[in-house]
Protein backbone atom coordinates (compact mmCIF):
# COMPACT_ATOMS: atom_id res chain seq x y z
CA UNK A 1 0.00 0.00 0.00
CA UNK A 2 1.33 3.07 -0.19
CA UNK A 3 2.13 5.50 2.64
CA UNK A 4 0.85 9.31 3.65
CA UNK A 5 4.49 10.16 3.11
CA UNK A 6 3.93 9.29 -0.57
CA UNK A 7 0.42 10.57 -0.80
CA UNK A 8 1.93 13.92 0.46
CA UNK A 9 4.62 13.84 -1.96
CA UNK A 10 2.33 13.14 -4.72
CA UNK A 11 -0.19 16.16 -3.22
CA UNK A 12 3.20 18.06 -4.14
CA UNK A 13 3.88 17.72 -7.41
CA UNK A 14 0.44 17.22 -8.14
CA UNK A 15 0.30 20.69 -6.96
CA UNK A 16 3.24 21.81 -8.39
CA UNK A 17 2.08 20.58 -12.15
CA UNK A 18 -1.57 21.77 -11.39
CA UNK A 19 -0.43 25.20 -10.71
CA UNK A 20 2.29 25.26 -13.44
CA UNK A 21 -0.39 24.23 -16.14
CA UNK A 22 -2.68 26.63 -14.42
CA UNK A 23 -0.56 29.60 -15.42
CA UNK A 24 0.63 27.72 -18.87
CA UNK A 25 -3.37 27.77 -19.56
CA UNK A 26 -3.76 30.96 -18.41
CA UNK A 27 -0.95 32.19 -20.97
CA UNK A 28 -2.06 29.98 -24.04
CA UNK A 29 -5.34 31.70 -23.06
CA UNK A 30 -3.78 35.36 -23.61
CA UNK A 31 -1.78 33.68 -26.74
CA UNK A 32 -4.67 32.56 -28.26
CA UNK A 33 -6.78 35.62 -27.92
CA UNK A 34 -4.09 37.90 -29.43
CA UNK A 35 -2.57 35.22 -32.57
CA UNK A 36 -3.68 32.92 -35.05
CA UNK A 37 -4.37 29.09 -35.55
CA UNK A 38 -1.41 29.93 -37.60
CA UNK A 39 1.22 30.89 -35.40
CA UNK A 40 0.51 28.05 -33.07
CA UNK A 41 0.94 25.84 -35.73
CA UNK A 42 4.04 27.20 -36.86
CA UNK A 43 5.30 27.29 -33.58
CA UNK A 44 3.98 23.27 -33.36
CA UNK A 45 6.12 22.43 -36.67
CA UNK A 46 9.26 23.70 -34.48
CA UNK A 47 9.13 22.09 -31.21
CA UNK A 48 8.55 19.06 -33.04
CA UNK A 49 12.00 18.61 -33.97
CA UNK A 50 13.35 20.16 -30.47
CA UNK A 51 10.85 17.53 -29.00
CA UNK A 52 12.00 14.91 -30.77
CA UNK A 53 15.65 15.94 -29.84
CA UNK A 54 15.52 16.48 -26.34
CA UNK A 55 13.72 12.61 -26.07
CA UNK A 56 16.29 11.09 -28.12
CA UNK A 57 18.79 12.67 -26.07
CA UNK A 58 16.87 11.89 -23.05
CA UNK A 59 18.85 11.28 -19.77
CA UNK A 60 17.27 11.13 -16.66
CA UNK A 61 19.54 12.12 -14.72
CA UNK A 62 17.34 12.35 -11.26
CA UNK A 63 15.39 9.54 -11.89
CA UNK A 64 18.49 7.65 -12.00
CA UNK A 65 19.52 9.04 -8.99
CA UNK A 66 16.85 8.24 -7.34
CA UNK A 67 17.04 4.78 -8.40
CA UNK A 68 20.53 4.19 -6.26
CA UNK A 69 20.59 2.89 -2.96
CA UNK A 70 23.02 5.42 -1.87
CA UNK A 71 23.83 8.54 -3.86
CA UNK A 72 27.59 9.92 -2.87
CA UNK A 73 29.32 13.24 -4.17
CA UNK A 74 30.77 11.78 -7.46
CA UNK A 75 27.26 10.41 -8.34
CA UNK A 76 26.59 13.93 -8.49
CA UNK A 77 29.35 15.52 -10.44
CA UNK A 78 28.66 12.34 -12.65
CA UNK A 79 24.53 13.53 -13.47
CA UNK A 80 26.57 17.42 -13.94
CA UNK A 81 28.84 16.18 -16.43
CA UNK A 82 26.25 14.12 -18.33
CA UNK A 83 24.05 17.02 -18.24
CA UNK A 84 26.55 19.21 -19.58
CA UNK A 85 27.24 16.79 -22.00
CA UNK A 86 23.98 16.27 -23.18
CA UNK A 87 23.62 19.73 -23.71
CA UNK A 88 26.25 20.44 -25.49
CA UNK A 89 25.44 17.90 -27.97
CA UNK A 90 21.74 18.69 -28.06
CA UNK A 91 22.78 22.18 -29.31
CA UNK A 92 25.02 20.65 -31.53
CA UNK A 93 22.45 18.75 -33.57
CA UNK A 94 19.75 21.26 -33.12
CA UNK A 95 21.52 23.93 -34.53
CA UNK A 96 23.12 21.92 -37.69
CA UNK A 97 18.98 20.40 -38.66
CA UNK A 98 17.39 23.50 -38.17
CA UNK A 99 18.37 24.42 -41.62
CA UNK A 100 17.61 21.35 -43.83
CA UNK A 101 14.29 21.14 -41.35
CA UNK A 102 13.01 24.28 -42.96
CA UNK A 103 14.08 23.39 -46.34
CA UNK A 104 11.86 20.11 -45.62
CA UNK A 105 8.96 22.32 -44.94
CA UNK A 106 9.46 25.49 -47.38
CA UNK A 107 9.80 27.86 -44.44
CA UNK A 108 12.45 30.10 -43.40
CA UNK A 109 11.05 30.97 -40.30
CA UNK A 110 12.00 28.18 -38.52
CA UNK A 111 15.72 27.74 -38.43
CA UNK A 112 15.49 30.85 -35.91
CA UNK A 113 12.62 29.21 -34.10
CA UNK A 114 13.62 26.26 -33.67
CA UNK A 115 17.55 27.50 -32.18
CA UNK A 116 15.12 29.39 -29.40
CA UNK A 117 12.84 26.49 -28.49
CA UNK A 118 16.58 24.54 -27.74
CA UNK A 119 17.25 26.47 -24.91
CA UNK A 120 14.50 24.99 -22.91
CA UNK A 121 15.87 21.30 -22.90
CA UNK A 122 19.11 22.52 -22.74
CA UNK A 123 18.42 24.49 -19.64
CA UNK A 124 16.63 21.25 -17.97
CA UNK A 125 20.33 19.07 -18.56
CA UNK A 126 21.94 21.78 -16.66
CA UNK A 127 18.75 21.43 -13.60
CA UNK A 128 20.86 20.73 -10.08
CA UNK A 129 21.67 17.15 -9.63
CA UNK A 130 21.25 18.09 -5.69
CA UNK A 131 17.68 18.12 -6.00
CA UNK A 132 17.87 14.48 -5.58
CA UNK A 133 18.24 14.70 -2.04
CA UNK A 134 14.74 15.93 -1.41
CA UNK A 135 13.14 13.13 -4.14
CA UNK A 136 14.69 10.48 -2.14
CA UNK A 137 13.36 12.12 1.12
CA UNK A 138 9.72 12.52 -0.14
CA UNK A 139 9.71 16.09 -0.08
CA UNK A 140 8.83 17.64 -3.00
CA UNK A 141 7.95 21.03 -1.88
CA UNK A 142 11.22 22.27 -3.57
CA UNK A 143 10.50 21.26 -7.03
CA UNK A 144 7.30 22.78 -6.25
CA UNK A 145 8.74 26.41 -6.00
CA UNK A 146 11.38 25.73 -8.48
CA UNK A 147 8.83 25.02 -11.20
CA UNK A 148 6.25 27.56 -9.88
CA UNK A 149 8.35 30.72 -10.43
CA UNK A 150 9.74 29.62 -13.61
CA UNK A 151 6.21 28.98 -14.86
CA UNK A 152 5.42 32.61 -13.36
CA UNK A 153 8.37 34.53 -14.83
CA UNK A 154 8.04 33.01 -18.40
CA UNK A 155 4.67 33.58 -18.41
CA UNK A 156 4.69 37.34 -17.71
CA UNK A 157 8.02 37.35 -20.20
CA UNK A 158 5.13 35.91 -22.77
CA UNK A 159 2.27 38.63 -21.86
CA UNK A 160 5.26 41.15 -22.31
CA UNK A 161 6.08 40.26 -25.72
CA UNK A 162 2.56 39.57 -27.50
CA UNK A 163 1.77 42.45 -26.48
CA UNK A 164 4.77 44.69 -27.41
CA UNK A 165 3.77 42.72 -30.69
CA UNK A 166 6.07 40.04 -30.96
CA UNK A 167 3.48 37.83 -32.59
CA UNK A 168 4.23 33.67 -32.13
CA UNK A 169 8.17 34.37 -30.47
CA UNK A 170 5.41 35.09 -27.41
CA UNK A 171 4.90 31.49 -27.68
CA UNK A 172 8.61 30.58 -27.82
CA UNK A 173 8.92 32.67 -24.71
CA UNK A 174 6.87 30.90 -22.56
CA UNK A 175 8.28 27.52 -23.77
CA UNK A 176 12.06 28.12 -23.59
CA UNK A 177 12.27 30.83 -20.42
CA UNK A 178 10.37 28.38 -17.96
CA UNK A 179 13.17 26.18 -18.26
CA UNK A 180 15.67 28.25 -17.65
CA UNK A 181 14.34 30.08 -15.03
CA UNK A 182 13.26 26.50 -13.02
CA UNK A 183 17.21 25.57 -13.16
CA UNK A 184 18.17 28.57 -12.27
CA UNK A 185 16.05 28.17 -9.32
CA UNK A 186 16.75 24.81 -8.49
CA UNK A 187 20.83 25.78 -7.71
CA UNK A 188 19.58 28.43 -5.33
CA UNK A 189 17.25 25.26 -3.46
CA UNK A 190 19.62 22.78 -3.69
CA UNK A 191 23.54 24.35 -3.55
CA UNK A 192 25.93 22.00 -5.28
CA UNK A 193 29.61 22.95 -6.55
CA UNK A 194 29.72 21.62 -10.03
CA UNK A 195 32.67 19.15 -10.41
CA UNK A 196 32.97 17.60 -13.94
CA UNK A 197 33.75 14.00 -13.54
CA UNK A 198 32.12 10.37 -14.66
CA UNK A 199 33.43 8.29 -11.55
CA UNK A 200 30.17 7.29 -10.86
CA UNK A 201 28.66 6.40 -14.63
CA UNK A 202 28.89 2.52 -14.07
CA UNK A 203 26.13 2.86 -11.30
CA UNK A 204 24.33 4.84 -13.35
CA UNK A 205 24.18 3.29 -16.80
CA UNK A 206 22.28 0.54 -16.19
CA UNK A 207 19.27 2.74 -15.88
CA UNK A 208 20.15 5.01 -18.27
CA UNK A 209 20.51 2.22 -21.23
CA UNK A 210 17.29 0.71 -21.99
CA UNK A 211 15.70 4.18 -20.50
CA UNK A 212 16.87 6.58 -23.06
CA UNK A 213 16.81 4.11 -26.20
CA UNK A 214 13.17 3.63 -25.65
CA UNK A 215 12.89 7.75 -25.28
CA UNK A 216 14.11 7.58 -28.82
CA UNK A 217 11.40 5.19 -29.85
CA UNK A 218 8.39 7.01 -27.55
CA UNK A 219 9.39 10.25 -28.81
CA UNK A 220 8.82 9.31 -33.09
CA UNK A 221 5.63 8.00 -32.18
CA UNK A 222 4.47 10.59 -30.42
CA UNK A 223 5.40 13.22 -32.32
CA UNK A 224 4.98 11.57 -35.33
CA UNK A 225 1.66 13.05 -36.25
CA UNK A 226 2.40 16.46 -35.95
CA UNK A 227 5.50 15.79 -38.06
CA UNK A 228 3.40 14.03 -41.05
CA UNK A 229 0.63 16.73 -40.60
CA UNK A 230 3.13 19.90 -40.51
CA UNK A 231 3.79 18.84 -43.91
CA UNK A 232 0.40 17.97 -45.59
CA UNK A 233 -1.94 20.28 -44.09
CA UNK A 234 -2.01 24.06 -43.55
CA UNK A 235 -0.81 25.54 -40.51
CA UNK A 236 -3.77 26.72 -39.20
CA UNK A 237 -5.08 23.42 -39.55
CA UNK A 238 -2.19 21.80 -37.75
CA UNK A 239 -2.58 25.15 -35.34
CA UNK A 240 -6.05 23.77 -34.36
CA UNK A 241 -5.30 20.29 -34.20
CA UNK A 242 -2.29 21.07 -31.36
CA UNK A 243 -4.49 23.50 -29.25
CA UNK A 244 -7.28 20.43 -29.18
CA UNK A 245 -4.09 17.99 -28.53
CA UNK A 246 -3.42 20.31 -25.71
CA UNK A 247 -6.21 20.70 -24.03
CA UNK A 248 -7.14 17.01 -24.20
CA UNK A 249 -3.71 16.05 -22.47
CA UNK A 250 -4.02 18.94 -20.16
CA UNK A 251 -5.81 16.61 -17.23
CA UNK A 252 -3.00 13.56 -17.46
CA UNK A 253 -0.23 15.82 -17.30
CA UNK A 254 -1.39 18.30 -14.31
CA UNK A 255 -3.52 15.07 -12.32
CA UNK A 256 -1.19 11.76 -13.13
CA UNK A 257 1.90 12.16 -14.78
CA UNK A 258 3.21 14.20 -11.70
CA UNK A 259 1.80 11.90 -9.41
CA UNK A 260 4.43 8.90 -10.88
CA UNK A 261 7.91 10.32 -9.43
CA UNK A 262 6.72 9.75 -5.52
CA UNK A 263 4.92 6.42 -6.51
CA UNK A 264 7.68 5.62 -8.23
CA UNK A 265 9.81 5.82 -5.12
CA UNK A 266 7.09 3.99 -2.94
CA UNK A 267 7.16 1.23 -5.24
CA UNK A 268 10.92 0.91 -5.05
CA UNK A 269 10.66 0.84 -1.19
CA UNK A 270 8.37 -2.07 -1.01
CA UNK A 271 9.35 -4.17 -4.01
CA UNK A 272 10.97 -6.77 -2.19
CA UNK A 273 7.07 -7.54 -1.04
CA UNK A 274 5.41 -9.20 -4.04
CA UNK A 275 2.25 -9.20 -2.27
CA UNK A 276 2.20 -5.97 -0.45
CA UNK A 277 3.66 -4.31 -4.59
CA UNK A 278 0.72 -5.98 -6.00
CA UNK A 279 -1.91 -4.70 -4.20
CA UNK A 280 -0.15 -1.15 -4.28
CA UNK A 281 -0.43 -1.19 -7.90
CA UNK A 282 -3.72 -2.30 -8.62
CA UNK A 283 -4.70 0.72 -5.60
CA UNK A 284 -2.55 3.15 -7.79
CA UNK A 285 -4.06 2.14 -11.17
CA UNK A 286 -7.78 2.19 -10.41
CA UNK A 287 -6.89 5.62 -8.40
CA UNK A 288 -5.03 7.22 -11.88
CA UNK A 289 -8.11 5.66 -13.69
CA UNK A 290 -10.81 7.29 -10.97
CA UNK A 291 -9.78 10.50 -12.37
CA UNK A 292 -8.78 10.08 -15.85
CA UNK A 293 -11.42 8.66 -17.00
CA UNK A 294 -13.92 11.15 -15.84
CA UNK A 295 -12.10 13.92 -16.72
CA UNK A 296 -11.06 12.86 -20.13
CA UNK A 297 -14.74 11.63 -21.08
CA UNK A 298 -16.22 15.21 -19.54
CA UNK A 299 -14.00 17.17 -22.21
CA UNK A 300 -15.60 15.08 -24.56
CA UNK A 301 -18.39 15.81 -23.81
CA UNK A 302 -18.17 19.83 -23.71
CA UNK A 303 -15.53 19.95 -26.17
CA UNK A 304 -17.67 22.93 -28.10
CA UNK A 305 -18.58 24.82 -24.72
CA UNK A 306 -14.71 24.20 -23.73
CA UNK A 307 -13.33 26.20 -26.84
CA UNK A 308 -16.15 28.56 -26.98
CA UNK A 309 -15.87 29.29 -23.69
CA UNK A 310 -11.74 29.99 -23.92
CA UNK A 311 -10.34 30.16 -26.91
CA UNK A 312 -13.18 31.93 -28.77
CA UNK A 313 -14.76 31.44 -32.54
CA UNK A 314 -11.35 31.56 -34.56
CA UNK A 315 -11.11 28.18 -32.78
CA UNK A 316 -14.28 26.16 -33.79
CA UNK A 317 -12.60 23.63 -35.64
CA UNK A 318 -10.29 22.60 -32.58
CA UNK A 319 -13.87 21.53 -30.64
CA UNK A 320 -14.76 18.20 -33.21
CA UNK A 321 -11.12 17.20 -32.81
CA UNK A 322 -11.25 17.88 -29.17
CA UNK A 323 -14.18 15.83 -29.10
CA UNK A 324 -12.17 12.23 -29.62
CA UNK A 325 -9.05 13.54 -28.48
CA UNK A 326 -10.39 13.79 -24.79
CA UNK A 327 -11.78 10.09 -25.45
CA UNK A 328 -8.24 8.90 -26.38
CA UNK A 329 -6.09 10.23 -23.35
CA UNK A 330 -8.46 8.25 -20.94
CA UNK A 331 -6.89 4.96 -21.80
CA UNK A 332 -3.46 6.45 -22.54
CA UNK A 333 -3.36 7.51 -18.46
CA UNK A 334 -3.61 3.47 -17.55
CA UNK A 335 -0.23 3.30 -18.67
CA UNK A 336 1.36 5.95 -16.03
CA UNK A 337 1.28 3.24 -12.92
CA UNK A 338 2.74 0.75 -14.91
CA UNK A 339 5.56 2.52 -16.08
CA UNK A 340 6.02 4.23 -12.54
CA UNK A 341 6.28 0.12 -11.40
CA UNK A 342 8.46 -0.75 -14.48
CA UNK A 343 11.58 2.01 -13.35
CA UNK A 344 10.82 0.83 -9.45
CA UNK A 345 12.20 -2.66 -10.29
CA UNK A 346 14.49 -1.51 -13.08
CA UNK A 347 12.87 -2.76 -15.80
CA UNK A 348 13.86 -0.62 -18.28
CA UNK A 349 14.54 -3.23 -20.93
CA UNK A 350 10.58 -3.90 -20.57
CA UNK A 351 9.78 -0.25 -21.08
CA UNK A 352 12.23 -0.26 -24.32
CA UNK A 353 10.04 -3.26 -25.78
CA UNK A 354 6.89 -1.51 -25.28
CA UNK A 355 7.92 1.54 -26.52
CA UNK A 356 9.63 -0.26 -29.78
CA UNK A 357 5.96 -1.48 -30.57
CA UNK A 358 4.08 1.16 -29.56
CA UNK A 359 6.56 3.29 -31.62
CA UNK A 360 5.43 1.29 -34.82
CA UNK A 361 1.89 0.54 -34.49
CA UNK A 362 1.21 4.27 -34.12
CA UNK A 363 3.44 5.30 -36.91
CA UNK A 364 1.64 2.50 -39.17
CA UNK A 365 -2.42 3.40 -37.84
CA UNK A 366 -1.23 7.48 -38.35
CA UNK A 367 -0.06 6.50 -42.02
CA UNK A 368 -3.30 4.20 -42.81
CA UNK A 369 -5.66 7.16 -40.90
CA UNK A 370 -3.97 9.93 -43.13
CA UNK A 371 -3.87 8.21 -46.85
CA UNK A 372 -7.55 7.16 -46.03
CA UNK A 373 -9.16 9.60 -44.03
CA UNK A 374 -6.84 12.66 -43.37
CA UNK A 375 -6.77 14.41 -40.67
CA UNK A 376 -10.15 12.56 -38.96
CA UNK A 377 -8.35 9.34 -39.72
CA UNK A 378 -5.20 10.58 -37.71
CA UNK A 379 -7.71 11.04 -34.75
CA UNK A 380 -9.15 7.98 -35.32
CA UNK A 381 -5.99 6.45 -35.45
CA UNK A 382 -4.78 8.16 -31.61
CA UNK A 383 -8.42 6.11 -30.54
CA UNK A 384 -7.14 2.38 -31.60
CA UNK A 385 -3.67 3.18 -30.37
CA UNK A 386 -4.78 3.98 -26.74
CA UNK A 387 -6.97 1.01 -26.67
CA UNK A 388 -3.51 -1.33 -27.76
CA UNK A 389 -1.50 0.75 -25.47
CA UNK A 390 -4.15 -0.09 -22.52
CA UNK A 391 -3.80 -3.80 -23.42
CA UNK A 392 -0.10 -3.51 -23.42
CA UNK A 393 -0.29 -2.31 -19.53
CA UNK A 394 -2.58 -4.46 -18.69
CA UNK A 395 -0.30 -7.56 -20.06
CA UNK A 396 3.05 -5.49 -18.87
CA UNK A 397 1.97 -5.85 -15.00
CA UNK A 398 1.07 -9.23 -15.29
CA UNK A 399 4.52 -10.18 -16.59
CA UNK A 400 5.81 -8.20 -13.89
CA UNK A 401 4.17 -9.24 -10.43
CA UNK A 402 1.18 -11.43 -11.76
CA UNK A 403 -1.85 -9.58 -11.65
CA UNK A 404 -4.19 -11.01 -13.64
CA UNK A 405 -6.37 -9.60 -16.85
CA UNK A 406 -9.29 -10.09 -14.78
CA UNK A 407 -8.11 -8.79 -12.10
CA UNK A 408 -6.89 -5.70 -13.29
CA UNK A 409 -10.21 -5.32 -15.34
CA UNK A 410 -12.47 -5.83 -12.18
CA UNK A 411 -10.10 -3.53 -10.34
CA UNK A 412 -11.80 -1.33 -13.00
CA UNK A 413 -15.37 -1.87 -13.71
CA UNK A 414 -16.59 0.77 -10.57
CA UNK A 415 -14.75 3.58 -12.84
CA UNK A 416 -16.17 2.11 -15.77
CA UNK A 417 -19.94 2.23 -14.21
CA UNK A 418 -19.24 5.69 -12.84
CA UNK A 419 -17.95 6.73 -15.79
CA UNK A 420 -20.79 5.17 -18.24
CA UNK A 421 -23.33 6.77 -15.70
CA UNK A 422 -22.20 10.55 -15.86
CA UNK A 423 -21.84 10.41 -19.86
CA UNK A 424 -25.26 9.31 -20.02
CA UNK A 425 -27.03 11.80 -17.87
CA UNK A 426 -24.77 14.25 -18.90
CA UNK A 427 -25.67 14.09 -22.43
CA UNK A 428 -29.53 13.92 -21.61
CA UNK A 429 -28.71 17.13 -19.70
CA UNK A 430 -27.23 18.88 -22.73
CA UNK A 431 -29.96 17.48 -25.08
CA UNK A 432 -32.57 19.45 -22.93
CA UNK A 433 -30.65 22.43 -21.96
CA UNK A 434 -31.91 25.26 -24.52
CA UNK A 435 -28.39 27.37 -25.69
CA UNK A 436 -30.62 30.71 -26.64
CA UNK A 437 -31.20 31.02 -23.05
CA UNK A 438 -28.29 30.12 -21.55
CA UNK A 439 -24.96 31.26 -22.35
CA UNK A 440 -21.64 29.16 -22.95
CA UNK A 441 -20.28 30.07 -19.64
CA UNK A 442 -23.41 28.88 -17.74
CA UNK A 443 -23.83 26.02 -19.72
CA UNK A 444 -20.21 24.81 -19.21
CA UNK A 445 -20.29 25.40 -15.20
CA UNK A 446 -23.49 23.73 -14.82
CA UNK A 447 -22.71 20.92 -16.97
CA UNK A 448 -19.52 20.31 -15.30
CA UNK A 449 -20.88 20.36 -11.88
CA UNK A 450 -23.67 18.28 -12.53
CA UNK A 451 -20.97 15.20 -14.37
CA UNK A 452 -18.62 15.93 -10.61
CA UNK A 453 -21.83 15.32 -8.87
CA UNK A 454 -23.22 12.21 -10.75
CA UNK A 455 -19.58 10.42 -10.94
CA UNK A 456 -19.35 10.76 -7.56
CA UNK A 457 -22.57 9.72 -6.14
CA UNK A 458 -22.15 7.05 -8.70
CA UNK A 459 -19.00 5.65 -7.26
CA UNK A 460 -20.69 5.94 -3.47
CA UNK A 461 -23.28 3.78 -4.99
CA UNK A 462 -20.94 1.10 -6.28
CA UNK A 463 -19.05 1.21 -2.68
CA UNK A 464 -16.43 3.63 -3.33
CA UNK A 465 -16.35 6.94 -1.07
CA UNK A 466 -13.29 8.44 -2.36
CA UNK A 467 -12.90 10.34 1.39
CA UNK A 468 -12.20 7.12 2.74
CA UNK A 469 -10.40 5.58 -0.65
CA UNK A 470 -8.03 8.70 0.15
CA UNK A 471 -7.89 7.76 3.25
CA UNK A 472 -7.00 4.07 3.20
CA UNK A 473 -4.27 5.26 0.56
CA UNK A 474 -2.65 7.53 3.07
CA UNK A 475 -2.67 5.08 6.42
CA UNK A 476 -2.20 1.43 4.52
CA UNK A 477 1.50 -0.22 4.66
Amino acid sequence: MLTTKTILGAGWTVSSRLAGRGIDFITVLVLARALTPADFGLTAIASTLVFILDAVLEVPLILALTSLRDVTKSHLDTAFTLGILRALLLLTIVLSAAWPFAQVYGDNRLPALVAALAFGPIARSLYSPGMVKYVRQLSFRQSFSAELLGKVIASGLAIVVVYLGGGYWAIVVSSSFSSVATSVISYILAPYRPILSLKGFRELSSFLGWFSTAQVFTALGWQFDRILLGYNISRSDLGQYTMASDLAILPSQSLIGPAMQPLMAAFARINDDPERLRAAYLKAARFTMMFAAPTCIGISLTSDLIVSVLLGSKWTDAAVYLQWLGLSVALNAFYQPMHALALSLNRTNLIFRLSVIEACARIVLVLAGLYFYSLMGVIAARLVMSLIVFVMSMWSARHMIGTTLSSALMNLWQVAAASLAMATLVLLLRHQVDGRILNDIVQLALTGAFGAVVYVAALSVLGIRLRQYLTGLGTAG
